[in-house]
């Protein structure tokens, strides 16, 4: 049965592929702009591309130097057996590259399709969202194809569990250094261009006049369309490696069961996205937020039934299938939960707003605490789905409670084709807003345009939200793979069937690994934001110097034009340069605590920077989201408008929430993940290996 299910997977990634083809021949025949708008929009696709091409660059030099490492050392010293180690490292470039080519698939069609969405502003809101979303449409059926195809490939080609782990590990490594290269690009453009232009001279967002506004739009496609679809990549990767790792343990070599439900549940979230994807329309209300809600609903509804009906119809327990809807369910809990928090329509972010009246200090202690406020049903959500599963799958047999918890995880992620396309329409309206405005296309087209960001930046902080909730379900899960790695490791060893059962925090490798675990992701968010901040300061004193020395730039002379080039070298050299040392340090920390305490420090090590990276990632993501959507609500008129005092606060909150939710949150949910990860491969050099 494997087998068929491994072809129908096949082919399912195959129709992905073919869908995602007809959404950017759709996107691509839309009309043409003005020359403006071409021109704009083509200067933001050449510095996006030229981004892409340096950092990938640079990353394929990583690459390589790690792939070496694992051809020598990984699973064991090359010198016991070349095969293995040859397999782990093909397995491992293979998932960096196909990581990569997600990536680059999603620049390539968002900076066209922003163009086609300011463009069709101009004659209404219909087309203008159908551009922006099939647009991003096409990286989510490209991003989940590529991954479900890979991991079916490796497995089948290797039949090997630990090559699923090498394949993950190459995407993880890849969307850790491009998420958090991406979001330092991003950021540094984003709060150079909002301090100058809107705090210290008061002009519009995207006014031309300002140097960094082009960069802020190359920003959005290097941070939040290639840089997320490289972390939901990875994401869903190491969800699957994860339910496989432990589906093949369980198996043991008498049947494919457990192996055939992972693949079968992917495949069919995947399905369930295509057609979601291919139902999403404006409604007679033209509210771009009730579309893309609707057609997610139809992509959760779709994937019960057919996951239902497959469950029934191939003898899965329905054990297993209950532990993935648990994961679905917690997976739009969360969301909810992100969206009160950041949503312009709620609660908080008013309040926040009213407060930004009497200063950014009340700012940024508002966004602060309901930031804190926002972790604990996320926190508690998460918590949820993994006692739930547990308890649910135990009474199945030994290490069916940990294979629960992994297959809520593959539950949760399996409409990750939707999330995607519903992440990516994001920053391809907000760069279609840009445009309208730079290019001066009309009040009406502005109105629009503003219309479907406010939507973007409301789906954009459920979509992280969820993308850290379901890090959280499958880092758990890849700890229990780091347990079954370990167990099969002693028992070739002789060391025993169940050498590992668990981690007492009372013993005191795992409490020393622990403390350190939880301290890794707050070094490491201070690193992403320290590199914010210095490149961000290098590009504040090149966006004053234009000011000063081309005459005209400030009084909008007609022929008078900033030098955008200079601002978009300051943000690719300083990213370039600050993406490599954090992630570095990460995967360092964890092979020197693997080294001194052996694999009972490692199984702390995860633990402390699961809590502590998901505690980080929730708060920051959510923070600066609210920062975010306070600034917008208050510049569509409420506490006085642009330019009034609490406008003025509110842009201090979002500069200060800009690195939190696009820099720093997003990218610990990778940072987790590649630690997992670089634990089960180093399982057992540590078993075998350490200091103590």
């Amino acid at each position: 049965m494997i087998t068929i299910i491994q072809l129908v997977s096949i082919a399912i990634a195959l129709l992905a592929f073919g869908m995602a083809f007809w959404l950017y021949t759709w996107v691509k025949a839309q009309p043409a702009g003005n020359s403006k708008v071409e021109h704009i929009g083509s200067y933001i696709q050449r510095g996006a591309n030229t981004f892409l091409r340096r950092e990938y660059t640079i990353l394929a030099c990583f690459t390589g130097i790690v792939a070496l490492a694992i051809l020598l050392f990984i699973p064991t010293p090359i010198w016991n057996g070349a095969l293995d180690n040859v397999i782990m490292a093909v397995s491992f470039l293979a998932g960096a590259a196909f990581s990569a080519l997600a990536g680059k698939v999603g620049i390539q069609v968002a900076t066209i399709a922003n163009r086609k969405a300011a463009t069709a502003s101009q004659t209404g809101i219909k087309f203008a969202f159908l551009a922006g979303f099939r647009g991003g449409a096409v990286m989510g059926m490209a991003v989940v194809g590529t991954s479900l195809l890979g991991v079916t490939l490796v497995l089948m080609i290797t039949n090997d569990a630990t090559a699923i782990l090498g394949f993950s590990f190459g995407a993880s490594s890849l969307a850790l250094f491009a998420k958090a290269g991406g979001g330092i690009f991003t950021k540094t453009a984003d709060i150079s261009a909002d301090l100058v232009g809107k705090v210290e001279l008061g002009i519009p967002e995207d006014d031309p006049r300002n140097p960094a506004v082009i960069a802020d739009n190359v920003g959005d496609n290097v941070g939040d369309v290639a840089g997320m679809g490289a972390d939901l990549f990875d994401s869903n990767v190491a969800s699957m490696a994860a339910a496989l790792v432990m589906g093949i343990s369980l198996d043991a070599g008498t049947s494919t069961k457990n192996v055939s439900t992972v693949f079968c549940f992917a495949a069919l979230g995947l399905l369930a996205s295509i057609i979601g994807v291919g139902t999403a329309k404006m409604g007679k209300s033209d509210n771009p937020n009730h579309a893309l809600n609707s057609s997610t609903y139809v992509t959760t509804t779709l994937y019960i039934v057919f996951t239902a009906l497959a469950t029934q119809l191939l003898g899965i327990s329905w054990r297993l299938w209950t532990a993935a809807i648990i994961g679905l369910g917690v997976g739009t809990i969360i969301g909810i939960a992100s969206d009160y928090f950041t949503n312009d329509e709620k609660h908080p972010v008013h309040h926040v707003a009213k407060a930004s009246e009497n200063g950014p200090a009340f700012t940024i202690l508002g966004g602060a605490s309901y930031g804190f406020l926002s972790v604990f049903p996320s926190m508690a959500g998460i918590a949820a789905a993994a006692l739930a599963a547990y308890l649910v799958c135990d009474p199945l047999g030994p290490g069916y409670a940990m294979f629960g918890i992994s297959m809520a995880a593959v539950g949760m992620l399996s409409i990750v084709g939707m999330i995607i396309s519903n992440d990516a329409y994001g920053p391809i309206v907000d760069n279609a807003r840009g445009l309208v405005e730079m290019a001066n296309l009309g009040d009406k087209a502005l109105a629009i345009t503003d219309s479907l960001d406010s939507a973007g930046n409301t789906v954009k902080a459920v979509t992280k939200g969820f993308a850290i909730a379901a890090a959280g379900l499958t880092v758990i899960a890849l700890l229990g793979a780091f347990m079954t790695e370990v167990n099969e490791a002693a028992e070739a060893l002789g060391m025993g069937e169940q050498f590992l059962s668990g981690f007492d925090i009372m013993n005191p490798y795992v409490f020393f690994g622990l403390l350190v675990g939880a301290a890794i992701p707050a070094v490491f968010s201070a690193m992403l934001i320290l590199g914010v901040d210095r490149n961000a300061q290098r590009m504040i004193a090149e966006i004053h110097r234009q000011f000063k020395t081309i005459k005209g730039l400030k009084e909008g002379v007609e022929g008078v034009v900033p030098e955008h080039d200079r601002c978009i070298d300051i943000a690719t050299v300083g990213a370039l340069k600050e993406l490599i040392p954090a992630g570095l340090m990460a995967i360092i920390a964890t092979l020197l605590v693997g080294f001194i305490g052996g694999v009972q420090a490692i199984g702390g090590f995860l633990a402390g920077n699961i809590v502590s990276g998901l505690l980080l990632a929730l708060f920051m993501s959510n923070s600066g989201g609210l920062w975010d959507n306070t600034k917008k609500y208050i510049e569509s008129g409420n506490f006085g408008g642009r330019g009034s005092d609490a406008h003025k606060a509110a842009v201090v909150g979002d500069t200060v929430g800009d690195p939190f939710k696009d820099t720093a949150g997003p990218s610990i949910n990778t940072q987790i993940t590649v630690v997992s990860l670089v634990s089960s491969l180093m399982s057992t050099v540590f078993l075998t290996t350490s200091l103590f």
